[in-house]
């Protein structure tokens, strides 16, 4: 929200400086983004006289101008259609800083004529788009002034950040009024009063809605306005337009404008003349359509409400006006509507059909329940001195939704919910300043909030708007501290989530924080898409599902970064994904994937790409963090469909409990994510993992080294194809331990499958080492021998291979 110091200071009598305003704007909750000082770069630009024109001797479309500076007379070539004698403009002198273009204007020839200085429009002095035409000054300013000084842009510009349950401050009145509670000054009213209509308004009004359906639109009132003429705003509208970012059009669409920055009283002006009959408003007939101001054709729905004529929709309420009863220069009979319209409905219609406008901000936010005729009054009566004409009596359908709701307010809870002893005296005069209506009595008040505030729904909103306005400064600090508060802040599962972050991203991988919905194409991908888990109202239509798992969207900013040129990524999120829409059905899962080269190219190291076996790496990492046993976990080939197979597996603990995922990603998904690399990936279902047990104390175990020698024997089998590595190894792992000697098998690895030549159909070679260790003694020859043959022994039998030749 945009206002000058000037505009707020029509509406609150202050002596305040602007930093006063700032940092108490900031206190009561209106954040200050930022002060804009328009001066800082204008003060060269002064005020020149064009006194004389010739074409350009060598382009048809530029002109040499002369231009008196009210110091000197000086060329000037410019290319502005008008650019006329007479006329006075902004000029701005050599080694003038041209804030629009972001450059010094320096002499130089152009098409063989030197110029001594520019002719600026506003897009070159940065205060809107208009680059067409240079700026046309009244012809009652001097040669030689400043043009800082004749237009008012030595008025700062505050931009404050409104909240959305602040509706009322989306309106300069609105802000002035919290400033006023908050004693930086008085509230004033520049207008109040009432146009007594000289005739009756020959367009009446028809409200076309159900019971059901009256809230679309339940108050809408009118009245004509005859015999005027439209055109250029006076120069202090415009320039306020301009500065809180709005184009100036016509004096009839900125009173418009200026009144719905001015008061957030949205209106809007139809030019009588083109109007069919009268006008009625109701819900959109499926299939009809609205040619709307910007020059964009609509479809409408049944769920849409418009104002029409008997031709059909003239506007969208609420929204945007159409272009078939716009007013023009030409107009000179207009219909001013000033209406209430749904802020659900209003919001629906606006992300439905992709429409921004500052009716919609303010409408979908609520407006000011009692300010529809107000706001109509205003306008005429700015229409009348700008425009002069003559004003019909008003009409109105429909009836204003009087809020009778009184809430119960203690004083007394505003210490015990704010911390802050604030005497009951001065609770009624902050109330009385934001104008809510109460009834004291002793120990409980009976409140009713104002028709601007639409956010006040009990008690605990009362106490905070009187802190606010208190000052939130001035609650006194108290420690939280104490014997009793010895709970940890964070819970067990809160600090398995930190401990998989922190590993993860040692392990190499960046940390992803993406949206909770993806797009129903990429839900279904990932067995997502039920019914139940799609939105009702979706940010847009590509996050119109929730996430059945956070894949897509670590997918998607692959896509992004390989587009750019970041081909080897790593990257994890921790966060919920959902199966349905119960408490139980949102899973904390960690995901992370891997694409491109797994290590970077180096002089003495080999690159290479990333497999499947680095996801399983990532995943069994992280269960181990969490405190679950390698040698606990099975292997399965049965990932879901979005894995490739055969180059992917599931782990499990038990054989129903899925502890995770990984594998290299199906062709076809990233073929759907237009990623060219193999991608690997895995997902740690946080839920799942059983929690570590509590250490009894914190001393550590003793460190027990065997200082005899290991012994290494290598061992290869012919097994048939479907024995895993991993159950060869659990085989051979279950002997450790369990010979006489007590030796243990400190390593089992696996270095080598075969399959081919020399070797059975159906069959493979697998060949691994087993590290012995003894605890005792040092291991002899027989003793070696009786280990070595009890694991042939043990793998002949559990796997129907044979040891190989």
């Amino acid at each position: 929200m945009k206002f000058t110091l000037g505009w707020l200071k029509e509406h609150l009598d202050t002596e305040a400086t602007l930093e006063k305003l700032i940092e108490r704007l900031t206190m009561i909750g209106l954040e200050v983004e930022g002060v804009t000082d328009r001066s800082k770069h204008l003060g060269p630009f002064i005020v020149g006289h064009v006194i004389a024109v010739k074409g350009h001797p060598n382009a048809d479309r530029l002109n040499v101008c002369t231009v008196d500076t009210g110091a000197e007379r000086l060329e000037v070539v410019c290319g502005a259609p008008n650019a006329r004698v007479g006329i006075k403009g902004v000029f701005a002198p050599i080694g003038t800083y041209i804030p629009g273009g972001d450059f010094k204007l320096e002499e130089r020839a152009i098409r063989g004529v030197t110029g001594k200085g520019m002719l600026c429009s506003e897009s070159e002095l940065g205060l809107s788009s208009n680059h067409d035409e240079i700026i046309e000054l009244d012809a009652a300013v001097q040669a030689g002034e400043s043009f800082i000084k004749i237009s008012g842009l030595n008025d700062p510009i505050i931009d404050i950040a409104v909240t959305p349950n602040r509706g009322d401050c989306l309106g300069v009145l609105g802000i002035a009024r919290d400033l006023a509670a908050a004693g930086m000054g008085s509230q004033t009213w520049p207008y109040s009063g009432e146009e007594v209509g000289s005739f009756p308004c020959p367009t009446s009004i028809d409200l076309r809605f159900t019971e059901n359906t009256i809230n679309s639109c339940p108050l809408f009132v009118g009245r004509t306005i005859r015999s005027l003429k439209n055109g250029v705003s006076p120069v202090w509208l415009r320039q306020r337009l301009l500065a809180v970012g709005m184009r100036p059009i016509s004096a009839l669409v900125d009173i418009t404008n200026f009144i719905t920055v001015d008061r957030s009283r949205p209106l809007h002006v139809f030019d009588a003349d083109k109007l069919s009959g009268d006008v009625h408003v109701r819900l959109a007939n499926q299939g009809e359509t609205l040619d709307a101001l910007n020059e964009k054709v609509y479809p409408l729905d049944s769920e849409m409400t418009v104002v029409c004529d008997d031709e059909g929709p003239i506007a969208l309420g609420g929204i945007i006006g159409g272009i078939r009863t716009a007013c023009d220069t030409e107009t000179r009979n207009v219909f001013v509507e000033s209406a209430l319209f749904d802020p659900i409905r209003t919001a629906t219609t606006g992300r439905k059909l992709n429409i921004e406008s500052d009716a919609r901000y303010r409408f979908e936010r609520g407006v000011d329940r009692s300010g529809a005729r107000s706001g109509l009054e205003y306008a005429t009566r700015l229409m009348l001195d700008m425009c002069g004409g003559e004003a019909s009596e008003i009409v109105a359908a429909g009836i204003e939704p009087l809020d009778s709701t009184e809430i119960q307010f203690r004083p007394d809870r505003v210490r015990e919910l704010g911390g802050l002893d604030v005497p009951s005296s001065y609770c009624a005069v902050i109330l009385d300043k934001l104008g809510f209506q109460n009834k004291r009595t002793e120990g409980v008040w009976s409140v009713q909030r104002p028709s601007w505030r639409n956010d006040i729904d009990g008690e605990a909103d009362l106490v905070e708007e009187i802190l606010r306005i208190k000052g939130y400064d001035t609650i006194p600090v108290i420690s939280m501290s104490g014997p009793k508060s010895t709970a940890p802040t964070l819970n067990k599962f809160q600090r398995r989530i930190r401990r998989t972050q922190r590993l993860l991203s040692v392990r190499g991988l960046d940390e992803c924080v993406t949206w909770s919905f993806v797009s129903g194409h990429w839900a279904k991908m990932f067995g997502g898409g039920k019914k139940d888990l799609k939105l009702e109202n979706p940010i847009t239509e590509e996050l119109s599902d929730m996430r059945p798992s956070l894949l897509p969207n670590l997918l998607s900013a692959v896509n992004r970064n390989v587009s750019r040129g970041y081909l080897d990524l790593g990257l994890y999120e921790v966060g919920p994904q959902y199966k349905n829409d119960t408490p139980d059905g949102q899973q904390t899962v960690a995901s992370g994937l891997r694409s491109g080269q797994f290590t970077p190219r180096d002089w003495i190291a080999t690159a290479r790409l990333v497999d499947t076996f680095d996801s399983k790496s990532d995943a069994i990492a992280v269960l181990a963090n969490l405190g679950v046993t390698t040698s606990h976990l099975s292997i399965t080939p049965d990932a879901p469909s979005w894995y490739h197979p055969g180059r992917s597996g599931t782990l499990r603990l038990g054989p129903k409990n899925v502890l995770g995922v990984f594998g290299e990603l199906h062709p076809s998904v990233l073929s759907s994510f237009q990623v060219d690399a193999p991608v690997v990936a895995f997902e740690v279902f946080l839920d799942n993992v059983p929690p570590q047990k509590e250490k009894v104390g914190k001393a550590k175990l003793p460190l027990r080294n065997s200082d005899f020698p290991a012994v290494t024997r290598d061992f290869a089998f012919l097994v048939p194809d479907l024995v895993t590595a991993e159950s060869l190894v659990r085989c051979v792992a279950s002997l450790s331990g369990k010979d006489k000697s007590k030796t243990i098998f400190s390593a089992i690895r696996l270095f080598d499958i075969y399959v081919g030549k020399g070797i059975a159909k159906g069959m493979k070679s697998m060949a691994f080492g087993v590290t012995m260790q003894p605890v005792d003694l040092t291991l002899t020859e027989d003793d070696i021998q009786r280990i070595s043959q009890a694991i042939v022994a043990k793998v002949t039998k559990s796997t129907k291979g044979q040891l190989r030749e």
